[in-house]
């Protein structure tokens, strides 16, 4: 019998391992580390009552020992995927925003996109902006501060 908790406990640590991959923030790893611990005591013969307080106890434990981490990396770098990859940029802008009329296009390294002022004021065309964030389909955007658009 606990040859097949033994592997079902297998099966679950590289289901949560490979789950990981597609994820972020190291926090299904931490299960599929609990599932390897109770795998071992299924191995060793512990009783099943056990290994489901192990796989518990240890993936909580590994929870709380990878969040300081998760947080210090996430901290450290800005990691932009998708659509948040143009968040914090700077662009320039291509025909007049005008929020009441909702006009407005923005050029964001070689993207255009539709886009609207922070504060709903006209932005006159070929101005530098920054995008603050994303509503929608739409940048929101504010004046920059510097004055020259620089490639980043």
């Amino acid at each position: 019998m606990n040859a097949i908790w033994m592997w079902g406990w297998a099966a679950m640590a590289i289901i949560f391992l490979i789950a990981e991959l597609f994820t972020t923030g190291f926090f299904l790893v931490c299960f599929g580390v609990g599932a390897v611990a109770a795998a071992l005591l299924a191995y060793l013969g512990v009783d099943p009552f056990i290994q489901v307080v192990a796989f518990i106890a240890v993936s909580g434990v590994a929870v709380l020992l990878t969040r300081p981490l998760t947080r210090r990396l996430n901290e450290q770098q800005k990691n932009f995927v998708g659509s948040d990859r143009v968040l914090e940029k700077r662009a320039i802008v291509l025909t007049e925003i005008n929020p009441p009329q909702g006009a407005g296009m923005v050029r964001v390294d070689a993207e255009e996109w539709r886009a609207t002022s922070e504060d709903g004021r006209i932005i006159a065309k070929d101005e530098i902006v920054e995008v603050l964030r994303i509503e929608g389909t739409r940048l929101v955007v504010r004046p920059s501060q510097r004055d020259v658009l620089v490639e980043e």
